[in-house]
């Protein structure tokens, strides 16, 4: 096959584009310009779209002996994840931008383009399994619970994982670094990246406070009392503890968390911790990896990349966009508005919808 490798400059990429041309197939290397400020130089395991981040790749690509493009995606980017991410925290929701450039960057744009030039499939270093069955491409957590990737993979379609490749689905980490030692890839120890990638500071705060700016307003508890201040809402998550600058402790001496954020009001709720367990979640924009389910279907769901995935009842809504779950006995804590609710039979990922509202 002509297999197109998604080459981010790190490790993984690397070894999955490795992988790739060990099983004999013909491997051209492309590595994505996201950033608009590409001049940018890494200082760090913070990131993934700078100027090194492209040599390090370019190099890779030179020792495997495979073709290596640039493409400059960083409009798109832009559009698609960037102000994306800029929007929903403004409407006091938390998205997950990793999630949304699998969706909209890496399988939908770089896919669609892949395939109008006739590669077969699109090969990236996600910790995830594909296993090819009679009902098609299904998407599996890794072997590797660590690094699973599956949860920020829900939103592929089945037809998306049909021309997805990860090789490093059935691999330790550990492994992964010792076969870039062998294979003399310079990328072998570099450090992976954790945060954010068009924030390369970390900063999230700071980072929306340039684009937002400041708007006071007021921490409230559950009865409605003034326990605090704040500038600006987007600073503020359901499941937050750090960071609420209170002014006086709680009656009880407890500590207090965000309970809810209300953009129109510039009001952040508080409260104690027990208020944040959920029973019921509702999530719409429902993608499926393959057909949606007709019925109830018992699945354990994740609301978080490194979540606990819990027991539960889900039901289809609709036409198929909108998911109702009921928990087990076992409750979430903490869920927010724009996380991805993830369903899962098993190992295999069923789907995924973003969190509207829970109870």
């Amino acid at each position: 096959m002509r297999v197109l490798a998604a080459m981010s400059g790190g490790v993984d990429s690397a070894v999955a584009a490795a992988r790739a041309v060990e099983a004999g197939h013909e491997v051209v290397g492309v590595h994505l310009a996201l950033s608009r400020t590409r001049a940018a130089v890494r200082t760090g395991a913070r990131g993934c779209c700078t100027v090194d981040d492209a040599h390090d790749a370019r190099r890779a690509a030179d020792v495997l002996g495979v073709p290596f493009y640039v493409w400059d995606l960083s409009e798109r980017f832009a559009a698609d994840v960037v102000d994306d991410f800029v929007a929903q925290y403004a409407a006091g929701r938390t998205p997950n931008p990793c999630l949304r450039c699998n969706e909209k960057i890496k399988f939908s744009a770089l896919l669609d383009k892949g395939v109008a030039l006739g590669f077969d499939a699109l090969c990236t270093g996600h910790y995830a399994r594909i296993e090819r069955t009679s009902r098609g491409a299904e998407l599996h957590r890794a072997a590797d619970p660590a690094k699973d990737q599956s949860y920020v993979l829900g939103v592929l379609t089945g037809e998306q994982l049909g021309r997805a490749m990860f090789p490093l689905g059935d691999s330790l980490k550990s492994d992964v670094r010792a076969q870039a030692v062998r294979r003399g890839l310079a990328v072998a120890d570099k450090p992976d990246s954790h945060d954010i990638c068009f924030i390369p500071d970390g900063d999230t705060q700071g980072w929306l406070r340039e684009r937002l700016g400041t708007r006071a307003g007021a921490i409230r508890d559950e009865t409605g009392e003034l326990v605090g201040s704040h500038q600006g809402t987007y600073g503020y998550t359901v499941g937050q503890r750090k960071g609420l600058r209170i002014g006086r402790p709680a009656a009880d001496g407890r500590p207090r968390y965000v309970l809810d954020v209300q953009p129109a009001s510039g009001t952040v709720v508080v409260g104690p911790v027990e208020r944040l367990d959920v029973r019921r979640v509702w999530g719409t924009s429902a993608r499926w990896c393959a057909q949606a389910p007709s019925g109830p279907v018992r699945v354990h769901v994740q609301v978080r990349a490194h979540g606990t995935a819990v027991p539960a009842l889900a039901q289809v809504r609709g036409t198929g966009h909108e998911v109702e779950v009921e928990l087990d006995e076992q409750p979430l804590r903490g869920v927010a508005p724009g996380q991805a609710l993830v369903l899962y039979d098993g190992t295999r990922v069923l789907g995924s919808a973003t969190v509207s509202r829970s109870a």
